[in-house]
């Protein structure tokens, strides 16, 4: 089976790595939220892209999900020492990703071009795409004015109410060849539990990306989603609080409210402790599964994707003979 996941940060990265371990090398792809990028130091910053390629390449931190398990602080330390912030840390085997991707940035290479380059480096047989090659950067209202998003969110420590999200660069932006062959080719195309508003919200603002996934739908490929709220609580960041801040409902519902309101989704995975909440996710239009969505290990990760990709399968179906 082909399939495209769309993801951002930990939640998406760990769902892409079940992924992995489940479909055919190749067969997978992940488009991944850029809005997070921005310049530090001079160097290029891709969070979310590296988090997922990491975590794919058997790399990344066990404990925090994002950055280099073993990693060392050498270079941030003597910058501190120097007089440099630091507030956004980066590790020493870390810093050699940036400085290639810069090199080759600077060069002309386009962005979906750097992150093959990297993925074949790290041997990561997925496809891990950057969701456009133009700049776009996620920016947060707060009560104080507009913040960057890395302020808001490292600096900061997501301290500020989020009263607004704008996408700044989006309008100007397409996506790219890449991502639009990969939807055409899709079998099943997954969202992971990310945040919906700075993780997905920038991947559906970007031209054709949503198009592409709607006319997938259109030609009877299913398209599912996890929540990443549980018990009315994000596993990880500040989706629960952003949700609130910005007049919605911080619960599964208020995530399968808000794809739904997209066209978006044909079925959505919330966890077994918001079963009673399913039936008014159902009123959205929505099929609903109801399993464990928590992924504590690889093994969770795979079990969870493998129900995911199940679940897919079955959608098709149940629209034939609703029609």
């Amino acid at each position: 089976m082909r399939v495209v996941c769309l993801a951002g940060g930990v939640g998406g990265a760990k769902l892409a790595d079940g992924l992995a371990q489940i479909v055919a090398p190749g067969e997978l792809s992940v488009v991944v939220n850029t809005g997070d990028d921005f310049e530090r130091h001079s160097l290029a910053i891709w969070p979310d892209h590296d988090t997922v390629l990491y975590t794919l390449a058997g790399l990344a931190d066990p404990v925090q999900g994002w950055g280099i398990a073993g990693e060392t602080w050498n270079v941030m330390d003597t910058l501190s020492s120097l007089g440099e912030e630091t507030w956004f840390r980066l590790g020493d085997r870390d810093l050699a990703t940036h400085l290639y991707r810069t090199d080759r940035l600077r060069r002309g290479a386009r962005p979906t071009e750097v992150a093959f380059e990297l993925g074949v480096a790290l041997a990561v047989p997925t496809a891990v795409l950057p969701m456009t090659d133009a700049p776009v950067r996620t920016k947060v209202e707060t009560d104080d004015g507009w913040l960057d998003f890395q302020d808001y969110f490292v600096r900061l420590r997501q301290s500020p109410d989020v009263r607004g999200v704008a996408y700044e660069g989006v309008d100007a932006a397409a996506a790219t060849p890449e991502v639009e062959a990969a939807i055409a080719a899709a079998e099943a195309i997954v969202v992971a539990p990310s945040n919906p508003v700075v993780s997905i919200g920038p991947i559906l603002a970007v031209p054709g990306v949503l198009d592409a996934i709607q006319a997938a739908r259109a030609r009877g490929v299913p398209a599912v989603g996890v929540s990443g709220i549980v018990g009315g609580k994000a596993l990880r960041g500040p989706a629960d609080r952003m949700l609130a801040s910005l007049g919605e409902e911080s619960s599964a519902v208020g995530v399968a409210r808000r794809y739904a309101a997209a066209g978006l989704l044909d079925g959505i995975a919330i966890d077994v402790q918001d079963e009673r909440l399913a039936g008014e996710v159902a009123r959205l239009g929505l099929e609903v599964l109801t399993t464990d969505t928590v992924m504590t290990d690889r093994g969770s990760r795979a079990t969870l994707a493998a129900g995911l990709l199940d679940f897919a399968s079955s959608l098709p179906a149940r629209r034939r003979v609703a029609t």
